[in-house]
């Protein structure tokens, strides 16, 4: 499971959670995006605020801030931490497959910068009621947009076996999926699986002792592959790269931080897409695509946590940044 950007300290009592963000690669996020005096920027994912204050702090007082998150917990925790530069920022309940749109509404001209931090986030999973976690026992749910309808009770109680096996298989690369779906299918035949324990118990009863991974737990990719179905991530991950680019100002940059290798796979294969010119076959001698490159790829490599982050936050330890820049259109020459 990925990294998480934020973190919960509990405060007054078990009932009452405050806010405390750690945002993952903080300095190279900032470095990163090059920020710009007076720019206009969007945080598709704001969480806590934490990158988001400091993309404000580096902007100055002309600059503009689109913030934009599905949970609208973590919108209020984002409205009280940015509340000093309020007049300069523009939140949206919303998930960041809807940024082209926004873009297009609020910021016409197109935006300096984009950053999208993928996944769910700590104060998700350290919320037990919220159903993200396999260590302790809730309802399960696993929405991160409370309000939505489809939740983790609906895919492990009315998806059929060759299903779950496939989104087990896909999402959480489980080998056990197999498995793992067939006693799903035989307990709920008995009675619902309503709660994590419940699930956590299946993946048990499919995994032998022998088999499992030394230093994880057992249900970490099953419990991924069913968040990862729930929300819809891998879809909305896909769906918004190239419309999201489009909408950067010539020298604008994006920055994505993901947090498993199937994240990173798609914006690594899509940033190699937008900064290709011709796409034709090799054997091809003259090109036919007519395809030009929109960016270049500022990260080679995908930046990662340093030794100092990962003795401070170890949930930074998978956290990948790949970052690129909008270059202006040229014509190739035909031969």
């Amino acid at each position: 499971m990925k990294n998480l950007r934020d973190s919960w300290a509990y405060k007054g009592g078990k009932s009452r959670m405050e806010f405390q963000h750690i945002p993952v690669l903080y300095q190279e996020v900032l470095d990163g995006l090059d920020l710009k005096k007076g720019g206009t920027y969007v945080d598709g994912t704001v969480g806590g605020g934490g990158h988001s204050s400091g993309i404000l702090a580096a902007i100055g007082k002309d600059g503009r801030l689109l913030a934009i998150d599905q949970d609208e917990n973590a919108l209020r925790a984002a409205k009280e931490r940015l509340a000093p530069y309020a007049e300069q920022v523009t939140f949206f309940h919303s998930n960041y497959i809807e940024m082209p749109s926004i873009i297009d509404e609020y910021a016409p001209e197109g935006v300096d910068g984009i950053l999208i931090d993928i996944g769910v986030s700590s104060p998700q999973i350290d919320d037990y009621r919220r159903g993200f976690s396999y260590m302790h026992d809730a309802a399960l749910d696993m929405r991160m947009n409370p309000q939505a309808d489809f939740s983790a009770y609906d895919v492990v109680n009315t998806y059929d076996e060759d299903a779950l096996e496939r989104i087990l298989r896909e999402y959480g690369e489980e080998k056990w999926a197999r498995r793992i779906a067939k006693i799903i299918i035989e307990r709920r035949a008995i009675a619902p699986i309503e709660t994590s324990f419940q699930l956590v118990d299946c993946i048990e009863r499919a995994i032998p002792k022998g088999a499992r991974e030394k230093g994880s737990h057992v249900a970490k990719r099953t419990f991924q592959a069913i968040r990862i179905e729930v929300n819809h991530e891998l879809d909305v991950l896909e769906g918004v790269i190239d419309e999201a680019v489009a909408r950067l100002k010539i020298g604008g940059r994006m920055a994505v931080i993901t947090f498993h290798s199937l994240e990173d796979r798609i914006v690594k294969q899509h940033f190699k897409y937008l900064a290709s010119d011709c796409i034709c076959p090799p054997e091809l001698p003259i090109c036919q695509c007519d395809k030009e490159a929109t960016v270049k790829i500022v990260t080679r490599k995908p930046i990662v946590a340093s030794k100092e982050e990962l003795a401070d936050n170890s949930r930074a330890g998978s956290a990948k940044l790949r970052i690129v820049e909008k270059i202006p259109a040229y014509k190739r020459r035909k031969y």
